[in-house]
């Protein structure tokens, strides 16, 4: 097919629902899948659930036994359509929400495998679209609704700004644009707790990142950038703002982890470099499957000519065990900012850290140097009489384990 969204190149689709599910297995990663209710049918996506679920003999089984694969995947995460406002079929509200009850209603539950549906929710302010969606779709029929919002350097869609090159207020914009996110979560939360008090349906932001121009000498629909530490910045004050809300951002996604946007991974040929963003991910991982605690602190702003914003932002967990880990960012260009937490209800012995930083804002990795960017221990915490004390360097993510 030619893909006529992006670069209008010619597809062969050799990496298809087999080569992504077989992704997903490679990396212990669940997947999620996005049927097509823009151009596609309601019997199209009920096909391919059935193709992807159903352990009984069928067309569609037989199909999937003889692209070689005997057992179901048990794929629980769909989405019903993307960005249906927009390129998804530029609808209205009431209009999608209709025709998801009825992509929804043939998109059945097979053994082991009972859906989670993800309604296509709101594109960033949105907040009608939100508003709709929660009053027309009955909770039993959504797990979740979608946002999206993308940080642009500079706002504007037309000229989004360089990935590598910038200066420090086009930096500090970026920033600022990167922490709307708490807004717009606050905003299309309080919509959803109208319709849905008990908090049952998840806001899965699905799509975030930072989103600049493509690096020169590529295809512009590829969507080619480069990923720098303030990329990285952008990746722990995201999930920092998802982790505090966490009784309702159920799931987040970067929708693209290789060579696209705000990757996790690039890749030249065989060779493969990690980002500054992969390793926020991996610096986080540790408040997977933990309980949300509040986490207060005192910290200046970070200002900017006549501008400020927050030059901290932090989430903390509480892990099985009783440890607790603390995310922190430092989102300052200029000073080193230290901060203190009073650690109420248990006697902490000992801190341990580490830290993802670098000298300039637009440091990256490459495959010439693919380690200019990289985690290193972090020696600059301690907990002196009850209270955390935390040295935060300019530019950096720190994830910290009280023990």
């Amino acid at each position: 097919m030619v893909n006529t969204n992006w670069g209008g190149v010619s597809e062969d689709n050799s990496f298809g629902t087999h080569e992504f599910l077989e992704l997903c297995t490679l990396l212990n990663t669940e997947p999620y899948v996005a049927g097509n209710v823009g151009s596609g049918t309601v019997e199209e996506m009920a096909k391919w659930v059935e193709y992807l679920n159903s352990p009984a003999q069928s067309t569609m089984t037989e199909l999937r036994k003889q692209n070689g694969r005997t057992e179901p995947w048990k794929v629980t995460y769909w989405g019903v359509g993307n960005e249906s406002w927009g390129c998804g079929g530029n609808m209205t509200p009431e209009y999608y929400s209709d025709l998801y009850k009825r992509y929804a209603t043939y998109a059945r539950n097979y053994p082991g495998a009972p859906l989670k549906k993800i309604a296509s929710g709101a594109n960033a302010g949105d907040y009608r679209w939100t508003e709709v969606l929660m009053k027309n779709i009955p909770r039993h029929q959504m797990w979740g609704v979608t946002l999206h919002y993308y940080t642009l350097p500079t706002g504007d869609w037309g000229k989004k700004g360089s990935a590598t090159e910038f200066n420090e207020t086009q930096y500090f914009n970026t920033m600022k644009n990167c922490l709307h996110m708490e807004e717009l979560v606050q905003k299309h939360s309080a919509i959803m707790d109208k319709y849905d008090k008990e908090k049952r349906v998840a806001l899965v932001v699905d799509e975030w990142g930072i989103w600049t121009d493509v690096e020169p000498g590529t295809n512009p629909g590829f969507l080619y950038q480069q990923n720098s530490l303030r990329d990285a910045l952008i990746a722990g004050t995201t999930l920092n703002i998802f982790n505090n809300h966490a009784d309702r951002v159920k799931m987040a996604n970067l929708a693209q982890t290789v060579n696209v946007l705000q990757s996790i991974v690039l890749t030249k040929g065989k060779e493969m470099l990690l980002t500054p963003t992969y390793y926020v991910f991996d610096l986080y991982t540790k408040h997977m499957d933990a309980k949300l605690v509040p986490f207060s602190f005192t910290a200046p702003d970070y200002v900017n000519g006549e501008n400020k914003i927050p030059a901290v932002n932090a989430s903390a967990s509480l892990d099985s065990t009783g440890k607790i880990h603390i995310t922190l960012v430092n989102i300052d260009a200029n000073k080193d900012i230290m901060i203190k937490a009073a650690l109420k209800g248990k006697s902490y012995k000992s801190v341990d850290g580490r830290i993802l930083t670098s000298e300039k804002f637009n440091d990256i990795n490459t495959f010439e140097n693919k380690n200019k960017v990289v985690p290193v221990p972090f020696k600059g915490a301690s907990i002196e009489k009850g209270e955390l004390v935390v040295k935060l360097p300019k530019l950096s993510v720190i994830s910290l384990t009280l023990n």
